[in-house]
């Protein structure tokens, strides 16, 4: 199998080489796309590329990691929005500051959320829900997830913007919760696209619409909210690449360079999308204006909520 090939490193002294750090077990997708790119970027970067996980407290621990790391280009983190949009809105105490102690390198990838409907709600159509949850206080559930994560936010995002106050329902996961969709014991849900393809193809949900400024290439026949006349309901997740702050700008730069055509290169492409990833491989100065765009967008959606991780 390619991801046991590309689990499979090649002894290295570990002062030689670049640690890609991911907060996250083996087999996830940052794992997933850290390998893919560490094993195309050793050529370019003249140096081994070697992913170390580290797993726990939701990518905290590997971005603490991160932040105490010397600023020499030999440490990187591959991580998701959640660690480094997200977890700063939800938590009173972090033990980083991603604007502080971290600085971008490049965006990975993007990835759309899907809000998907069950047999809990007759609605077949966007139009259809908006007008069957308006109907009746008691049908304004829906699932995410987990709790404070970004489908969490971006449920009541839409709920902003029908008019509508939506109630999340947390999950331990996506599994989980599309069970509880396609048993009928929640009418609908957000997640990450990739997740409710099958069973929507399968006819047992149904994706109503997608989080993408423009449709997803792995779920073409899903129309967008912007589309559908929601251009204010809009917020793809994403995966990036962060180095320690204070390192130097051309260190950063020659970093960008090498993970970004790593990302784009056919063969990486090719595999990314087939398991619902975006690649887009970008300037430092891309991820670093991506990062402000969120958090502007994410900032007043979790205020307005109240959720707090230490509460």
């Amino acid at each position: 199998m390619v991801l046991v090939a590309l689990t499979a490193a090649t002894p290295v002294r570990a002062q030689d080489a670049i640690r890609i750090l991911v907060g996250f077990p083996p087999g996830g997708g940052a794992d997933l796309i850290a390998r893919l790119a560490a094993d195309k970027a050793r050529d370019a970067l003249g140096a081994q590329v070697i992913v170390e996980n580290r797993p726990g407290a939701g990518g905290q621990i590997a971005a603490e990691a991160l932040k105490n790391a010397a600023p020499d280009g030999k440490t990187l983190m591959a991580s998701p929005v959640a660690v480094t949009v997200i977890a700063p809105l939800t938590h009173k105490k972090l033990a980083y500051e991603p604007e502080k102690d971290f600085a971008p390198v490049s965006l990975a990838v993007n990835f759309q959320l899907a809000f998907t409907a069950g047999p809990g709600t007759p609605a077949t159509t966007l139009a259809e829900y908006i007008a069957w949850v308006k109907g009746d206080a008691r049908r304004t559930s829906f699932g995410v997830p987990a709790a404070g994560s970004l489908p969490h936010f971006f449920g009541l995002l839409l709920g902003r913007a029908i008019g509508t106050e939506l109630v999340h329902v947390a999950y331990k996961g996506g599994a989980p919760l599309l069970n509880d969709l396609v048993g009928g014991q929640i009418p609908a849900g957000v997640d990450v696209l990739s997740e409710a393809i099958p069973q929507h193809r399968a006819g047992k949900v149904r994706i109503l619409a997608s989080s993408g400024a423009k449709r997803s290439p792995i779920a073409p026949e899903v129309p967008t909210f912007t589309e559908l006349g929601y251009p204010q309901i809009q917020g793809d997740g994403w995966f990036a690449f962060h180095a320690p702050a204070r390192t130097p700008k051309a260190t950063l730069e020659r970093l960008s360079r090498a993970l970004g055509a790593a990302i784009r290169a056919p063969d990486v492409t090719e595999r990314l999308l087939k398991i619902g990833f975006e690649p887009v491989g970008s300037s430092a100065e891309e991820l670093a204006r991506r990062m402000a765009e969120d958090r502007a967008r994410w900032a007043p959606i979790v205020k307005a909520s109240g959720f707090s991780v230490d509460q």
